[in-house]
């Protein structure tokens, strides 16, 4: 004991107490849980032993019975189409703001900062604001749309069921737009201005400018900002709850609100447990993809 007090003390041993400590609460707080939820997706699992780790094993039974559910095929494809149309949507704006504030102009900190105000906002108060936005009777977006002639009817956006999933997806878009703007803005103001110069020299426009060499010197960023989004879309679960509630009918339903809808409102744990396993899949698969995407950053 003495030995290994002085170790800490001469500093030998401080990196290895710097970096367990850290580890030791993620592992309390997350990988626990994360064991535990993984052991339950192959139990049986009730209100009266949901207390008790100990419960009878079924195997594969939750995730047969998950699959075999006519429900479950139709929430899949939702949960992809939200995921793809809220990071192509991000990506695509977030991109285009980045492009317009890298052009240096008077005000353009200021006003890339208001952009902020939707990334810092719970989620709860965005999917408020847009339950009044996509309102049917008095909503901002049916006035915008009939006074430019888009529309000559109200939609309902949260009701119809061929409209409530992209009335969630507007809403995270907006939210995670900003996030996108900011990360692409970081990774254009790491390119070399000397490789615009030479290209134009050469007499390359502005669209070969942006073809040869700003895409690919954000190779890197695109990816991990691709990753992120998906980690982060997966994620979601209060536009869901502000919005929609999953409905009309599980048209707007996805995996991470379905997760929560059979656990706490069915209490069927066991399946909420599967579902969360399938999507720990994705998200670590996501995880990789942004390791591998900024380990060339580190290493620079």
């Amino acid at each position: 004991m003495k030995r290994i007090l002085s170790s800490i003390t001469d500093g030998r041993g401080f990196d290895v107490g710097l970096v367990s400590l850290p580890l030791a609460f993620l592992f309390v707080l997350s990988g626990l849980p994360l064991v535990y939820n993984v052991v339950m997706s192959f139990q049986e699992v009730d209100m009266f032993s949901l207390g008790s780790f100990s419960r009878p094993f079924v195997g594969f039974k939750n995730y047969i019975d998950l699959f075999g559910q006519p429900e479950t095929w139709p929430i899949l494809l939702n949960t992809a189409i939200f995921v793809t149309a809220s990071i192509a949507g991000q990506f695509l704006i977030g991109f285009g703001l980045a492009l317009f504030f890298w052009v240096s102009f008077p005000g353009a900190s200021w006003l890339r900062g208001l952009f902020l105000v939707s990334w810092v906002m719970p989620g709860l108060v965005v999917g408020a604001i847009w339950n009044w936005i996509l309102s049917g009777d008095f909503g901002v977006l049916n006035f915008l749309l009939r006074e430019t002639g888009v529309i000559s009817g109200n939609i309902f956006w949260r009701s119809d069921p061929s409209h409530s999933l992209w009335a969630v997806i507007i809403a995270n878009i907006w939210l995670g737009t900003s996030f996108n703007m900011i990360l692409l803005s970081v990774g254009l103001s790491g390119i070399p201005k000397d490789l615009y110069e030479a290209a134009e020299l050469d007499g390359a426009n502005a669209f070969q400018r942006f073809w040869t060499i700003t895409l690919p010197m954000m190779r890197s960023t695109i990816g991990a900002i691709v990753a992120l989004g998906l980690i982060f879309t997966l994620q979601q679960f209060d536009l869901f709850a502000a919005i929609t509630s999953g409905g009309p009918n599980n048209t707007s339903n996805v995996t991470q609100y379905w997760a929560w809808d059979l656990s706490f409102r069915q209490y069927d744990f066991a399946k909420g447990a599967t579902i969360s396993v399938i999507m720990i899949v994705f998200v670590m698969f996501a995880s990789v993809v942004y390791v591998r995407s900024t380990r060339h950053e580190v290493r620079g």
